[in-house]
This record gives C-alpha cells, sequence and structure tokens, in this order.
C-alpha cells in the first residue's frame, strides 16, 4: 500500500455513509473516545519538548535541584499518561464492527503513539544517563570530603564541578555531609524509579509496535480490496461501453433493414396495383 494511497484513504470524508446501513453506521462513542485520546497524545507530545528542554540542563551550569525535580515530575507525570493512552488504544484494538474509517482512525492513533513513545524512551535514557553521572560524581565528593585530595585535570565535563563539591563537602560540617548523603540515596532511588518506567513502558512498546504491524496488513488488505475494486468497476465500465457500441451497430442494421423491407413492400404493391 502506497502512502499517497493510505493519506488519501486517511482523508477520506465519512459525510457520505447510509446512516441505514449498519456496516457503515456512524458510531459517536468511537468517535468521543478516539478524539479523547487524541487530545492527550497531543498533551504527552508537548511533556516530551518540555522534557527535552529540562535535561538539556542537566550537566550543566544550569543544572539546579529544581531543575532535577522538574525532569522526575515530567518523566512520572509522562510515563502514566502513556501508560493510560496505551491501555486506551489496546481497547480501540478491541473495538467491535469497525469500518474502514474508523480503521484508519485507529491505525493514525497507533503510529502517532509509537512514535511519540519512541522519543521519549530516548529522553528517559539521557536522563538516566545524567542522572547517574551527576549521582557518581557526587558520591566521590562524599567519599573523599574528610581527605585534601583532589581529581586529576582532564577526567571530563564534570572534573569542575567535582573539585568544587569535594571542597565544599570537605569543609562542611558532618551533619551537612549527612544531609548531602541523604540527597544523594534520594537520587539514586529516584534513577532506580526511572529505571523502573522505561522497563514498563518497553513492554507497552512492544504491544503497540505489534498493533502497529497488524493495522499494517489490515490496511494492506483494505488497499487490495479498494484496487481490486477499482480495476473490477474499470474493466465493467470497459465492457459497457463495449455492449453500448454493438447495441448501437445492432439498432443501425435493424434500421437499415426495415428500411430495405419497407422498399420492397412499397414495390410490390405497386405491382400488384398497376398489374
Amino acid at each position: 500500500m502506497s502512502f499517497d494511497d493510505s493519506s488519501r484513504l486517511e482523508s477520506q470524508p465519512t459525510t457520505w455513509r447510509r446512516q441505514d446501513d449498519p456496516e457503515y453506521s456512524d458510531d459517536p462513542e468511537f468517535r468521543r473516545f478516539t478524539s479523547q485520546l487524541s487530545d492527550q497524545l497531543f498533551s504527552l507530545t508537548s511533556n516530551v519538548t518540555r522534557l527535552s528542554n529540562q535535561i538539556a540542563l542537566l550537566g550543566t551550569k544550569r543544572e539546579t535541584e529544581r531543575v532535577r525535580e522538574r525532569v522526575r515530575d515530567l518523566i512520572d507525570e509522562t510515563s502514566n499518561g502513556f501508560k493510560e493512552v496505551g491501555e486506551g488504544l489496546k481497547k480501540v484494538q478491541q473495538w467491535p464492527d469497525l469500518n474502514a474509517s474508523q480503521k484508519f482512525t485507529q491505525g493514525k492513533l497507533n503510529r502517532e503513539f509509537k512514535a511519540s513513545l519512541t522519543e521519549f524512551q530516548v529522553l528517559q535514557r539521557s536522563a538516566i544517563e545524567k542522572e547517574r553521572t551527576s549521582a557518581a560524581a557526587a558520591r566521590a565528593a562524599l567519599e573523599d570530603a574528610g581527605g585534601s585530595a583532589t581529581s586529576p585535570s582532564g577526567q571530563g565535563p564534570g572534573s569542575q564541578q567535582l573539585q568544587q563539591e569535594q571542597e565544599q563537602l570537605r569543609l562542611a560540617p558532618q551533619d551537612e555531609v549527612d544531609f548531602q548523603e541523604s540527597l544523594i540515596i534520594e537520587r539514586e532511588s529516584e534513577i532506580r524509579n526511572i529505571e523502573q518506567s522505561v522497563g514498563e513502558l518497553n513492554e507497552l512498546f512492544r504491544d503497540v509496535a505489534y498493533m502497529v504491524h497488524e493495522q499494517g496488513e489490515q490496511l494492506d488488505i483494505i488497499s487490495e480490496n479498494v484496487e481490486g475494486v477499482r480495476d473490477d468497476t474499470r474493466g465493467a465500465n470497459t465492457e459497457l461501453r463495449t455492449a453500448s457500441r454493438h447495441q448501437k451497430a445492432a439498432r443501425n442494421k435493424a434500421c437499415c433493414l426495415l428500411v430495405i423491407l419497407a422498399v420492397v413492400l412499397t414495390i410490390i404493391i405497386l405491382a400488384v396495383v398497376l398489374g
């Protein structure tokens, strides 16, 4: 099935449906439910954009506890939203008696959901990587807080920040060190939560990928049927034109025979009268 065919059929209006035909009858509940899923998916896409902007701040001078908090909140909110929409798509997948237009709506939602979820998973992994790097640097600084050692130069982008944290912790009182320890433990716990969310969404991604694949096979069948109907219609049109030409030729022959018969009858009648 070509992209042009898919786009043309997907944008096909539904106002032509016969209201008295159950196969093409409108389903307000399906329309309402899929519209709600589309709105939720749009909100999730907006969240993904905001999350991308916040993750870009991690590991830079603009990284703050507030930035990390926004990243965690956005990941939690968006992850739960994807799970909710994913369950809704599974319900749409099991919707009974879908017509062609509804199947295209179903397939469009599946593809958009898969694309957004893929982008979100990439951001999740990026956040985990940056959080791990930051937490490891903080842990190293805490462990070296009692000594005077400093990290050697050339350790990478986080070396300068690590040196600063080490110096601050070395001069900090014990209660501050304990507080930093609790923060590091909390950050490590948040990393594990994100990793768990990644695992759950991986399962959801596999389910949606299967639905997209299955929907693609259905669309190929519909496309083949549409093309078959188109070819049959063209063949029938050709046959009708051929039959029309034959019928016209037959009428012309019949007219010629009638004219000849009329001439013959006229001659016979004149011969009888004159004779």
